[in-house]
């Protein structure tokens, strides 16, 4: 395991067990608005199955379920995420709606062109090779299947001072209060956020959809520029 996945590994075993009511604050309640914003054009209904990768506490794959009445394997390298993504699953009363595997984004435990539709959440900016893991995910998508992905972004103009503010002092400030490894995150996220983006342009990422096999690529970008979706279609 490298270095920035073994790290990842150990950040997200210090906050699975709160991790979705923690995230729910420190985002002003942003994290569950742009899930719902991520999925809301994947075109699944019941009988298709999605791929959520980086599935962590299984949020998005409750929201797929829920709203479109599909089946979802949710995938992540997290034991901890998994296992508060199988409560939470079990509360919801979804245990025949969503498969968690413990698995890694760059080696899907997947068939080829076995899913309908695939979603990923936060995951770019944890793999040694963002373009060699979007080839692998759309590796399992069926042609003409979607793909949606969330990213936190930087905002530009007058926005980036309160945001640089925020994730520099008040997400660390915010970690000391919900405790566990919270605080190491919160001093974690603005500078990998902004350090992703600056190796990796939007522009290079789209590219990268595209080299990958995707068409159709589409962004936008949320909340004053604090996240980035990108959709695009599996070619033929």
């Amino acid at each position: 395991m490298t270095v920035r996945k073994d790290h990842a590994r150990s950040l997200f075993a210090g906050i699975a067990g709160d991790y979705d009511r923690w995230a729910q604050i420190l985002s002003f309640g942003q994290d569950a608005r742009w899930h719902r914003v991520m999925i809301e054009q994947l075109g699944v209904g019941p009988g298709d199955v999605v791929a959520d990768v980086a599935t962590g506490t299984a949020a998005v794959a409750i929201d797929l379920v829920e709203r479109f009445g599909c089946r979802v394997i949710g995938i992540d390298q997290s034991p901890e995420m998994l296992a508060r993504g199988a409560e939470r699953v079990a509360a919801a009363g979804l245990t025949d709606s969503i498969e968690l595997r413990q698995g890694e984004a760059e080696r899907l435990p997947l068939e080829d062109a076995s899913v309908d539709a695939l979603t990923h959440t936060y995951l770019l900016r944890y793999v040694d090779d963002p373009a060699a893991t979007l080839r692998e995910l759309a590796r399992v998508l069926k042609p003409g299947g979607a793909m949606a992905s969330l990213e936190f972004f930087v905002p530009d103009g007058a926005w980036y001072p309160a945001w640089w503010a925020w994730t520099r002092a008040g997400l660390p400030a915010g970690g000391l209060v919900a405790g566990d490894g919270w605080y190491e995150t919160g001093r974690f996220l603005g500078p990998s956020i902004e350090e992703f983006w600056r190796r990796h342009p939007l522009g290079d990422v789209v590219s990268m959809w595209r080299a990958a096999g995707m068409e159709q690529v589409r962004c936008r970008r949320l909340s004053v520029g604090g996240g980035v979706i990108i959709r695009g279609i599996r070619g033929t």
